[in-house]
C-alpha cells in the first residue's frame, strides 16, 4: 500500500536566480522521524510545472532532493534547449531505493528517473514532431548511489532546483511524494 509523505496544493516560488533554491511551497518540506528509514524503502516523487529558458543562454535545469541538507540524489546538469521556450510544461518522475542504514554517513539512497519537457535540448516543437523529449536522471551517467546521512536522526525533506542562468524561469505546480514499500 503506497502512502502519501509530502504533496502539494498551490505552486512553489517562481524561481529565477542561477542559485540553488527549494522549489516547494513552504508547507511541503517534512521532518522524517529518526529510525525512518529502512533497507529497501522505496519513495516516488513525481513533480510537475512550468519552465523558461532564452534562445541565446538557456543553460541547464537541476533537482536535487536534500535531506538533512544533504543532497541525497541528484539529476546532474540537464541542457535545456536553445531555441527560447516561454512557460512550456516539465514533468520529473524518480525512484529512490535505501541501500544502507545508520549513524554518521552510512545511510544512502540510490535513485533514477525521468525529466521530460520541451524544454529539453533538441526537442522540436509540438507542431513538428512528437511530444516532449526526456532526460534520464541522473542525466548522462549512470546511476549511482547519493551522499551518506544519518537515518538514526530525525531529518527534514526538501527538493532544490538549479537553473544555471538568470535568463529562465521555473514554477512547480504539483509535488507527490509517496512510499511504495513498508
Amino acid at each position: 500500500m503506497n502512502q502519501v509523505i509530502a504533496s502539494s496544493y498551490t505552486d512553489g516560488p517562481a524561481l529565477t536566480a542561477a542559485a540553488a533554491a527549494s522549489c516547494l511551497p513552504t508547507y511541503v518540506p517534512t521532518t522524517l522521524p529518526a529510525g525512518y528509514f529502512q533497507i529497501g524503502r522505496v519513495w516516488r516523487l513525481r513533480a510537475m510545472g512550468r519552465i523558461s529558458c532564452a534562445v541565446t543562454t538557456p543553460g541547464t535545469a537541476r533537482f536535487d532532493v536534500r535531506l538533512g541538507g544533504i543532497v541525497v540524489f541528484d539529476t546532474l546538469a540537464i541542457p535545456l534547449n536553445i531555441v527560447a521556450k516561454t512557460d512550456v510544461q516539465w514533468a520529473l518522475d524518480i525512484l529512490l531505493t535505501c541501500r544502507a542504514v545508520g549513524s554518521g554517513t552510512q545511510a544512502n539512497l540510490i535513485g533514477s528517473g525521468i525529466w521530460l519537457s520541451e524544454a529539453n535540448i533538441n526537442v522540436p516543437l509540438p507542431s513538428v514532431g512528437p511530444g516532449p523529449g526526456g532526460a534520464l536522471v541522473p542525466f548522462d551517467t549512470a546511476p549511482v548511489v547519493g551522499a551518506g546521512f544519518n537515518s538514526q536522526s530525525a531529518l527534514s525533506f526538501d527538493v532544490f532546483f538549479t537553473q544555471t542562468v538568470a535568463t529562465g524561469s521555473m514554477t512547480l505546480h504539483q509535488f507527490l511524494l509517496e512510499q511504495l514499500t513498508p
